[in-house]
């Protein structure tokens, strides 16, 4: 499980992030096609699973050195980790991004 878990999570953080780019934008009317607390769950949910992945890939980057898989995965979660953090601070109201 220990290596299947970051590339699930890359996959699932991908599969995460274009449902929220989707979705919970303004749509023509100007509210949101999402509502606002699934897509902040979304986002949470989102950047926990990268992130719980991004440490596992720190630890295997440690252990066993330097390997090219170790090394992209690990730079994915991240991204896909600070991604989710930057939308969701962005969907909630009265923040810089919102």
């Amino acid at each position: 499980m220990k290596r299947s878990y970051p590339w699930l999570a890359l996959g699932l953080g991908l599969l995460l992030s274009l449902i929220l780019m989707r979705f919970s934008a303004n749509g023509m009317e100007g509210r949101f096609q999402l509502p606002l607390l699934t897509s902040l769950l979304i986002a949470e949910f989102g950047f926990l699973v990268t992130a719980i992945a991004a440490g596992i890939g720190i630890r295997d980057l440690l252990k066993k050195g330097r390997e090219y898989a170790t090394i992209l995965l690990l730079l994915g979660n991240i991204l896909l980790a600070v991604n989710f953090a930057r939308m969701g601070f962005a969907l909630w109201p009265g923040t810089i991004g919102g």
